[in-house]
């Protein structure tokens, strides 16, 4: 009886080993096939990707360049990270340029979005636009021809900023204003 159970624990034992290699080994190939099933789905990705831009280059409502179309997919990419991660083109760089290395052409003043209508925050001390009479609360309707409806705040900057010595046209909504106020200003090198 002892030598049946010492035979039988044998079976059990070299079953036991064989299962443990046998998984190890299956194992070991469903490792290595890993980083082809990841390259598999990132280029099924990227295919997708590639599918959606052709969809929007052929097929949207506006013209857009194939590389207008990658900087809008990059922005999206990375403004939907985080807080921290932005896309700069070429323009947003050069604009960031301006305002970090401490002077552009322009009028002085902070604007932003307040209830949706374009608004400035603060004109700058000194500046061609607190020396003109633009107050903190003013709301941007027009710069020089064009209606600030709709108009995105870097467009509006855009249009606001240019070569020192020369003119630009805003007109102004003020609280206890009955009309609209327009003011001719000169732009001046800003210093940040």
């Amino acid at each position: 009886m002892n030598k049946s159970r010492v035979v039988l624990a044998g079976i059990i034992i070299s079953l036991f080993v064989s299962s443990a290699l046998f998984v190890g080994l299956w194992a070991d190939e469903a490792q290595k096939a890993k980083p082809k099933v990841q390259e598999a789905n990132k280029l099924e990705s990227f295919k997708k990707l590639r599918r959606i831009m052709g969809i929007v280059e052929e097929n949207y409502v506006d013209e857009l360049s194939f590389d207008e179309i990658v900087d809008k997919a990059i922005d999206g990419l990375l403004s939907n990270l985080d807080a921290h991660s932005n896309y700069l083109n070429k323009k947003k760089f050069d604009d960031l340029r301006a305002n970090t290395d401490g002077e552009f052409g322009g009028i002085g003043i902070t604007v932003g979005l307040k209830d949706g209508a374009l608004s400035i925050i603060a004109p700058v001390d000194g500046t061609p636009g607190d020396k003109a009479g633009l107050k903190s609360g003013d709301v941007i309707i027009r710069v020089n021809d064009k209606s600030t409806i709709d108009m995105s705040i870097d467009d509006a900057v855009n249009l606001m900023r240019g070569a020192p010595k020369t003119k630009v046209e805003l007109t102004i909504v003020r609280k206890g204003e009955a009309k609209p106020l327009v003011f001719n200003i000169v732009r001046d090198i800003i210093k940040i």
